[in-house]
């Protein structure tokens, strides 16, 4: 499983390649030289001759080991944080991995059949598999900020009773040999890992998503209707946002252009130009009262329900028998 990876906004963008970039180096240290490593070592100091010693503890360096790299060795390299794409979804970093704690047994299960499914879609091997832990065998990870190839496993366990999942990065292998693995690359590459999941999942739920709602829109109830003047409307039973993001493909389907849309206005500027009758067959309706002419959408937002009518050419609605004719047109469209 080879990935070159980036993380942006709310996004995770996964490309599979083969080889390193060249000046990996660059970019994860910082610009300048390093000219403090050869700063000589701090010396007490020797009162010249005659003064009188003196105590003053306000410019007093304290005497401390200090942890962590120096020099070329030091990552200038943001800090990844776990992205937040599953809502209600709190996780928790420490120096073994990622924990997150989701809010239902149900998205628990959904994120452990992502994983599963990630795993399976990137052939990544299975070392040992339970019920609720898997020991992957090595994933191979080449990115742009590495000049080594770098492989690394992991253990990925769920808890149901406290609705808990967790990743955990157990061995670090560079360009093939075992090595001990630092705590940065440990954070680093045990995020990454949990974000690709989270990427998945969000990716997964928005195609469902997406998909749940052009099946309800298959079944859109059309009717006639009319507004608060009592003017004849058409009205469907489907929210504003969902209609205004299929109405430009049906009308297409039914022999309108789209020439402009203005969402904040509820505008459709559309041509028309009638089928032919081979065409109404196929949809089972009667043809619409409409001439080959440019007419104005107007869409409304009544809630859970949306409201459309029509202007011709000239701005005038166009009349209650025409509208009647649109109707089940529509409703026939959508149903398709």
């Amino acid at each position: 499983m080879n990935y070159k990876y980036r993380l942006a906004l709310a996004a995770v963008v996964v490309t599979s390649i083969t080889a390193c970039s060249s000046g990996a180096d660059s970019r994860r240290q910082a610009a300048q030289d390093f000219n403090y490593l050869d700063t000589p070592a701090l010396e007490s100091w020797t009162l010249p001759a005659g003064a009188q010693p003196f105590s003053n503890t306000n410019y007093t360096i304290p005497k401390r080991v200090y942890k962590g790299e120096i020099g070329t060795k030091v990552d200038i390299r943001p800090p990844l944080q776990v992205l937040e794409l599953i809502p209600g979804v709190t996780s928790a970093i420490d120096g073994q991995g990622v924990t997150l704690f989701m809010p239902s047994s149900n998205k628990l299960m959904k994120i452990w059949r992502v994983t599963q499914q990630l795993i399976a879609d990137n052939k990544v091997g299975i070392v040992k598999q339970s019920a609720n832990r898997i020991d992957t065998d090595w994933v191979s990870w080449t990115n742009e900020d590495e000049d080594t190839k770098i492989s690394s496993r992991y253990t990925i366990e769920k808890s149901p009773n406290i609705n808990s999942y967790r990743i955990t990065l157990t061995d670090w292998r560079e360009d093939g040999k075992v090595k001990p693995v630092s705590a940065d690359n440990k954070r680093r590459y045990s995020i990454l890992m949990t974000n690709l999941v989270m990427a998945k999942y969000d990716n997964m739920s928005r195609e469902q998503a997406r998909i749940a709602a052009a099946e309800q829109l298959k079944n859109v109830p059309i009717m006639m209707g009319t507004d608060r003047s009592g003017l004849p409307i058409i009205i469907a039973r489907a929210s504003y946002d969902d209609m205004w993001e299929r109405l430009p493909v049906m009308l297409q389907k039914l022999g309108f252009t789209v020439e402009d849309r203005n969402r904040s206005q509820g505008l459709i500027d559309v041509k028309y130009r009638q089928p032919d009758d081979e065409f109404w067959t196929k949809l089972g309706t009667k043809p619409m009262n409409l001439t080959n002419d440019k007419y104005r959408i107007l869409v409304g937002d009544l809630g859970n329900r949306t409201s459309l009518n029509i202007t011709d050419n000239d701005g005038k609605p166009v009349t209650e028998s025409v509208l009647s004719s649109i109707a089940p047109v529509f409703g026939a469209a959508f149903a398709k």
